[in-house]
């Protein structure tokens, strides 16, 4: 062999019997998000994607893929090589959702996925009317028994996350309300303002400015802490209701079997990412809470959320296939 020859095949083999981390990354990262572009996951990816790129030297690609309730990109990332280059950025309670929706899915979150971390939450509202005439849950709830099955809960889709979140309150509360399902949130407020619908349960931002001018009334938020946009505005579960807690929420993950030590460069990454004060900035302003954790936090979420929402489910008595 000659000279040349035998010290590019020495340099292969050396490479080769390097740690992943010390070769990664070598290429641009593609992030799937499977929503469409101008959504809140699609900001929250393309912000964190950007000081991603930043601090690794690489480009951050993220890819779009909508559709079949997340199943779509979903099931791409899943089935991609896992070297890092390919990483799923979506919420946790949203893919618990699915998986206690959907018997038949090409993928499980727990078995196909491994967590890289957490990213945050943002904040779900109980709004009503102000026209409605009530200013508490409490007030809300008494108003329901008294009129059983006639107040209506909006939400932006059957199935969905903030569907089982009214589901949950309904069944905490011992209340018979009735579902009307939108397709969006800018479908719903021009009902609930004008009263033709008497609650939603909802993510907060769309609602703040017409919270702000009187119209609508916030009763309560479900996540365990009241919500550093509205501090006065207690918990559901403070107001009398406990076990009402859901959340927005985005988390990163990469394809299972992906190595540990890029896992390690990835999580390091994006939590660094969520230290800068532009990034904090620009997702408060969005109404999200930046919370960003370890691997095995996300994981240990991941699978309370599967079993919190396969309960809300059953207790709804929900058939959606």
């Amino acid at each position: 062999m000659k000279p040349l020859v035998r010290l590019l095949a020495a340099l292969a083999a050396a490479l080769a019997a390097l740690p992943a981390a010390a070769q990664y990354p070598a290429k641009p990262i593609r992030i799937v998000v499977p929503f469409p572009p101008g959504g809140g996951v699609d900001i929250v990816a393309r912000t964190v994607g950007e000081k991603i790129s930043g601090r690794l030297g690489q480009p951050v690609v993220v890819d779009n893929k909508p559709g079949a309730s997340m199943t779509i990109g979903t099931d791409a990332v899943a089935k991609s090589a896992p070297d890092g280059y390919t990483l799923l950025l979506g919420p946790i309670g949203n893919q618990a959702v699915v998986h206690a929706t959907f018997k038949k899915l090409p993928f499980d979150m727990q078995r196909d996925f491994a967590p890289v971390s957490r990213i945050g939450y943002g904040t779900i509202v109980l709004v009503v009317p102000s026209t409605l005439g009530v200013s508490s849950v409490k007030e809300l709830v008494a108003l329901a028994k008294a009129k059983p099955g006639r107040l209506m809960f909006a939400s932006s889709g059957t199935g969905a996350l903030i569907h089982l979140t009214g589901e949950m309150f309904k069944h905490a509360a011992a209340i018979d309300i009735t579902h009307v399902p939108y397709k969006g949130t800018t479908q719903i407020l021009p009902d609930l303002l004008d009263g033709r619908v008497d609650m939603a349960v909802d993510s907060l931002p769309a609602y703040l400015p017409h919270i702000k001018s009187g119209k609508l009334r916030a009763l309560g938020v479900a996540s365990r802490q009241r919500s550093t946009l509205m501090p006065d505005i207690p918990t559901i579960a403070e107001s009398g209701v406990p076990g009402v807690v859901s959340a927005t929420d985005y988390a990163l993950y990469a394809p299972a079997g992906t190595p540990k030590d890029v896992i390690a460069i990835l999580n390091r990454e994006a939590n660094a990412a969520l230290q800068l004060e532009d990034v904090r900035a620009k997702l408060a302003g969005m109404g999200i809470e930046i919370s960003g954790s370890t691997p095995e936090a996300l994981q240990a979420e991941l699978a309370d959320e599967i079993a919190k929402w396969a309960k809300v489910v059953k207790d709804a008595n929900l058939k959606l296939e």
